[in-house]
């Protein structure tokens, strides 16, 4: 191969440091590979830091597969869909060993899969609970969210600084060399970087990128959920190396507010997190699982109407996280409009009681934002309105006032029944709308990630159109994800640590 025009030479070159270019970088320096760890924020963390940091994890590798096969509907091959499975049973010793750096506390809770499909029950999360000395809204000034995916960040994070890891902020790689079929290495900073066993593409989606959104995905806009980092570089480096692309109209979101000012607060806000539900099977009970919420109260206080003032679907899915958006992505062509984008939250005075209705969450160091605990200050800034009545309510939708009336009284019919003959939404999630003022807001998509990108095969090498591989260049993480037709909770993190260690190990010639 030659080397004579290479500014630095480097065994494995791994770009994005989240989850997945950290796990791929340990993995690869604990292979013997001299490491070098390209992000290009000055902060690290991505879209990872901004998570709930509940990493999936099984108990049995066929049971799991079986569930992963069901929910991808033919769109990933088995082999992949194996692959992860194995993974899975994997993962928490990971997580454990890489805990010992800090003294991390980690936990494990066995929870249900999303849907009541075989081997659903197979299925659990590994979490970091706690690091000593360690404060996430203190030391990670730069990101807000749940602050589990801190912790986690923290824990690989100083795994990487304890290695002879070379990394490099505010370096973004711009390109791929390729040399007689076989990708050699990248440009980044200004210079041409050998990578003698390999690149890991590890840099995330195209939440941040409308323009190639638009190419894939009916609905338009949807808003970035939490960062404006991930702006498809690795979908086109891959591309220009030859790679074949799937699940590119995937992603995972949920519909959420828009801040007034795009140059204050440039995400869409992710309405308040209520806890995820399995349907049950027949016969038996839906189950209500507040693990990301942190309880089982499911009682959401507000429903959601089109432009002309009208129910439209169930506004809590099992997963709202995931798939509440896709009813919103509809085109009338009669009205040349998207008359659900946007949308309409009502609730009534009561239900705005309940707490704030607004939970943003984002790795950025230039956005400071918060939403107040009594959703006052939505009310000033206009991403709130309130009306004493229906009609006034209607007027200020633009939206006809009788029609409006009836879809409120006939879903107050619902809740007095406990039954939503329209949309059948869970009983145990329904509150009337009754009570003045009435407070709406302008709803939207929201993208929180990503699943499309390179496809790859089980060993998370590249593949090109035709099936073969692209030698020399490996995904991992939410680029190109396995997940291609219904996501499930953490199962992106999960993605990450699997696929980054195998993407390493792959690169390295190494076995695990």
């Amino acid at each position: 191969m030659p080397m004579s025009n290479f500014d630095d030479h480097f065994d494995v070159i791994i770009v994005g440091y989240g989850f997945a270019g950290a796990a791929a970088a340990v993995s690869a320096h604990d292979a013997g590979a001299r490491v070098l760890l390209l992000e290009k924020a000055d902060n690290p963390g991505g879209i990872s830091i901004c998570s709930a940091g509940g990493v999936r994890i099984s108990r049995d590798l066929q049971a799991s597969f079986e569930y992963l096969k069901a929910t991808n509907a033919g769109t990933t091959p088995d082999a992949c869909l194996s692959a992860f499975a194995q993974g899975l049973t994997e993962t928490e010793a990971f997580i454990r060993d890489m805990a010992r750096i800090n003294n991390a506390e980690v936990g494990v809770r066995w929870a249900k899969a999303n849907y009541p499909l075989d081997g659903g029950d197979s299925f659990g999360f590994v979490t970091i609970n706690d690091i000593p000395g360690f404060e996430p809204e203190r030391d990670f000034t730069w990101g807000r969210g749940l602050r589990g995916g801190t912790r986690l960040f923290k824990v690989m994070q100083d795994n990487v600084a304890s290695r002879a890891i070379e990394v490099r902020l505010g370096t973004p790689a711009v390109g791929l060399i390729s040399e007689d079929g076989r990708i050699s290495g990248l440009i980044a900073g200004g210079k041409r970087i050998c990578a003698k066993q390999g690149v890991i593409l590890a840099c995330g989606g195209f939440e941040g990128d409308p323009t190639m959104q638009a190419q894939f995905w009916q609905a338009k806009p949807v808003l970035s959920g939490a960062y404006g980092g991930n702006t498809g570089d690795g979908v086109r480096m891959a591309q220009a190396a030859g790679a074949d692309l799937w699940h590119m109209w995937h992603f995972h979101g949920t519909y959420g507010f828009r801040h007034p000012d795009p140059d204050v607060y440039p995400y869409g806000i992710r309405l308040h997190r209520l806890p995820d539900w399995v349907p049950g099977k027949p016969g038996e009970e839906a189950e209500i699982n507040g693990f990301f919420s942190g309880g089982d109260d499911a009682r959401m206080p507000w429903i959601v109407v089109d432009q002309r003032g009208r129910r439209y679907m169930n506004e809590y899915p099992p997963y709202v996280q995931d798939t509440a958006h896709r009813a919103m992505s509809t085109f009338d062509p009669d009205t040349q409009s998207y008359a659900r984008i946007p949308s309409w939250m009502i609730v009534d005075a009561d239900g705005l009681k309940r707490g704030p209705l607004g939970f943003p969450a984002y790795n950025d160091p230039g956005v400071d934002f918060a939403w107040s605990d009594d959703n006052a200050a939505e009310l000033d800034l206009g991403i709130l309105k309130q009306a004493g009545s229906i009609e006034k309510m209607a007027h200020g939708m633009g939206c006809d006032a009788d029609l409006l009336g009836e879809t409120i009284q006939r879903w107050n019919t619902f809740c007095q029944n406990g039954h939503d003959r329209d949309h059948a939404r869970l009983p145990a999630t329904m509150l009337p709308i009754e009570t003045p003022p009435y407070t709406y807001g302008e709803l939207w998509p929201i993208c929180a990630n990503t699943q499309g990108g390179p496809r790859h095969d089980e060993r998370q090498r590249v593949l090109n159109p035709y099936g073969q591989v692209i030698e020399g260049l490996y995904v991992a993480g939410e680029l190109g994800s396995i997940f291609g037709h219904l996501y499930m909770s953490g199962g992106n993190l999960a993605e990450c640590f699997i696929g980054g260690r195998r993407a390493a190990f792959e690169a390295c010639g190494a076995t695990r």
